[in-house]
């Protein structure tokens, strides 16, 4: 996005920071023109990312009515631009991401509560770039993309509030665990001690223009126009796909089994209700969203893992089925595969290699378990992040 932005403006454009995970840098430091690139940790925060926010803040403060400042957002954001409020340390910060990263919060949550113990989410950045004319390229990683939620919109009004967070921290039960500082400062909010982030109507966006350029749906949308082309009859079933990624695992083999016998039936990808389909194999199905994963074990995996682990333990004994999960950014959870692979011959690898597929999935183990098969999905970092994608492919009927 940085590269892209310096081609079009070329010595328009003045100066500039961006922040990406380690490893996301692009090979020539010279394309992003006088845009400097800096690399911090995702999804835990780290010191890295906060001196890069420290410097954005740094480079807004000067900003005047006079000036365009252009805001490349794209999932990740709410981890790697990290200004956590006053009392509010990196260490409790990182203690909060991980509890909340463990309990199976959505997104949704996560972020309701990151926007209120920061300087910069739900808003604020907006704020403190005003008077200046806003204009933020997001890339939604988010199901629906709901501005606020992405990057926990740091150019959007946010409509939740101090008593939303709480909410969700006494939801999963999880209020005790979290430190003492994060609820200090939520109760100063459910008080009103303190005002709460910018909402809509607040005179700061009048000059603020939110636009996707990207998302899962356009993702989606290739990915079947590219199965079409490879000669599968395809479609998009849907964007919106979220739950317990074990339980959608499941869902996912459900779906393969039916394609497979051609028992399921599915309406085309462009919403026209009056026509419908029958896929017949080789049938490819597309789905895209993102689950989470309520950790129990100590092991080592991602949501798109751990679907495919599901799914491959329903898919055992089936011929002619497939499932592939993927992260569209390369990196599922805190590991270097996409995702994985799961068909009917799954099970039974593993069996022969001595490994215990449900063992492995109770300690969420994925990785480790499709490692030892070499069905990772490994294809380093694409540096764009839109979500997840679930392909099913049906290439025979089963008996």
């Amino acid at each position: 996005m940085a590269a892209a932005i310096a081609d079009v403006l070329g010595k328009r454009l003045t100066e500039g920071i961006v922040v990406v995970k380690y490893g996301h840098t692009l090979a020539d430091p010279a394309a992003t023109g006088p845009i400097e690139i800096l690399e911090a940790g995702h999804p835990v925060p780290d010191q890295a990312g906060l001196r890069g926010a420290g410097r954005i803040v740094d480079l807004l403060r000067g900003a005047t009515g006079r000036d365009l400042v252009l805001c490349l957002i794209s999932g990740g954001g709410s981890a790697l631009m990290t200004s956590p409020v006053p009392g509010v340390s990196l260490a409790d910060l990182q203690t909060l991401t991980r509890v909340l990263l463990g309990c199976g919060a959505t997104i949704n949550e996560f972020n309701t509560v990151r926007k209120h113990i920061s300087q910069l989410k739900g808003g604020q950045l907006a704020r403190l770039a005003s008077p200046a004319t806003v204009v933020s390229l997001i890339l939604s990683d988010v199901v629906g993309d709901p501005l606020d939620v992405i990057a926990s919109g740091p150019t959007v009004p946010d409509p939740t509030t101090f008593a939303d967070a709480w909410a969700v921290l006494t939801h999963y039960g999880v209020e005790n665990e979290v430190p003492a500082s994060i609820t200090r400062h939520l109760a100063a909010g459910l008080d009103g001690t303190i005002p709460d982030t910018p909402k809509p109507g607040d005179p700061i966006f009048d000059r603020v223009q939110n636009v996707v350029v990207g998302s899962n749906r356009i993702a989606a949308r290739a990915a079947a126009e590219e199965a079409q082309k490879l000669g599968f009859n395809t479609t998009l079933l849907t964007t919106f796909v979220e739950g317990e990624a074990r339980e959608v695992g499941r869902l996912v083999a459900g779906l393969a089994k039916g394609l497979a016998r051609e028992e399921s039936v599915y309406r085309p990808a462009d919403g026209r209700p009056q026509e419908v389909v029958r896929l017949s194999p080789p049938a490819c199905l597309v789905l895209g969203g993102e689950t989470t994963v309520t950790l129990r074990g100590d092991g080592k995996g991602g949501r798109n893992q751990e679907m495919a682990l599901a799914a491959a333990l329903s898919l055992a004994g089936w011929k002619g089925v497939l499932v592939a999960c993927l992260a569209t950014d390369g990196t599922d959870g805190p590991t270097d595969a996409a995702g994985a692979f799961a068909d009917g011959t799954t099970i039974a690898r593993a069996t022969d290699l001595g490994l215990d597929a449900q063992a492995y999935l109770a300690r969420n183990d994925a990785y480790h378990f499709f490692q030892k098969l070499d069905d990772l999905i490994l294809t380093g970092p694409t540096k764009t992040n839109v979500n997840d994608l679930i392909l099913v492919f049906a290439e025979c009927v089963n008996p």
